[in-house]
């Protein structure tokens, strides 16, 4: 499948997603971007923002599984990768699949879960397997996690650790949509679409899992220069440099700017990565692993503010 073939067939996927998640464009194209490059997103944003939507509508328009877990206090690991049961005939035991077996998985409110539950997605995340009684079950080719969590209220929740961050491929931020994208969805309510009806969140589908392999298998098939590799290692480098942090990008996430790029550049339709391929996606890839120091973070300014700067510095190949 051909570079062109490949941006096209997304973009379909694009415009169905958008025709619902309205306002949100560069969300759905970085969502794409991960899941081109097999790689697992979370989502931050405020309730109501349509992360959910997102997902549910992504999973139709690829005719993919959906699950979702609302994460609590009181969830169990068993409760995410299940349990085997013993059965009184016979005497035998029997696996019952929990709600990780599945393709598209909405780990909701994350970081409302103890990092004891939060670390049952760590083998399911990396490996694509969960072992439970000494038994490894593989999850399929197309799990991915779409992790969601609220930047606003903290009470009850548990920091993610460094560990299980670094598995997300990418950090999204989904912000309150443009003025005129917030009149497009009312008009879309006032010809009668309402995202609480299960047949409104369901779309035509647009790929299948063969399809979903070969636009994956694409991304293999992107080049990129010598010197563009060059630029994406001084970035991740120069965050490890940077007074203004306290933690820097560690070599998994030199790799995972590597891909997204690749992917990014599919996106695009083209063959070959370019260094605004890079720059574009350093925020979502770096965002969460790179750690702010508390004194930058008195002064207000985020990781993201500090990325910038650390762009500026690293000069991009011509």
């Amino acid at each position: 499948m051909t570079a062109e073939q490949v941006a096209e067939r997304l973009a379909a996927v694009h415009a169905a997603v958008a025709s619902r998640v309205v306002g949100q464009d560069t969300v759905i194209d970085e969502v794409l971007v991960a899941f081109l490059a097999r790689g697992h997103v979370l989502l931050e944003g405020v309730p109501g923002t349509a992360k959910t939507l997102l997902v549910r509508l992504l999973a139709s328009a690829l005719n993919a599984r959906f699950g979702r877990i609302q994460f609590t206090p009181d969830l169990m690991p068993s409760d995410i990768t299940g349990t085997t049961v013993l059965q009184d005939v016979g005497r035998t035991s029997e696996f019952r699949p929990g709600p990780v077996f599945t393709d598209l998985l909405l780990a909701d409110e994350i970081n409302r879960a103890p990092a004891k539950t939060q670390a049952a997605l760590l083998e399911a995340m990396q490996e694509r397997q969960v072992t439970v009684d000494g038994t490894a079950r593989s999850l399929g080719g197309l799990f991915t996690v779409f992790a969601t969590q609220n930047p606003v209220e903290y009470e009850g929740t548990y920091p993610l650790p460094e560990a299980q961050l670094d598995r997300f491929l990418l950090k999204v931020k989904v912000a309150y949509p443009a003025k005129e994208a917030e009149l497009a969805m009312l008009d879309n309510y006032a010809a009668g679409f309402d995202a609480e009806r299960a047949a409104d969140v369901r779309l035509a589908p647009l790929l299948d899992a063969d399809a979903c392999a070969a636009v994956r298998g694409a991304v293999d098939g992107v080049t990129v220069a010598p010197e563009v590799r060059e630029y994406i290692t001084q970035i991740v480098r120069a965050t490890r440099e940077e007074t203004a942090l306290t933690l820097g990008g560690s070599p998994r996430a030199t790799v995972a700017l590597f891909r997204v790029s690749r992917a990014a550049a599919l996106l695009a339709g083209r063959n070959f990565v370019t260094p605004d391929d890079v720059k574009d996606y350093a925020f979502p890839v770096l965002r969460h692993r790179v750690m702010v120091s508390p004194e930058v973070e008195v002064e207000g300014r985020s990781s993201d503010d500090v990325l910038e700067a650390v762009l500026m510095r690293v000069t991009a190949p011509q």
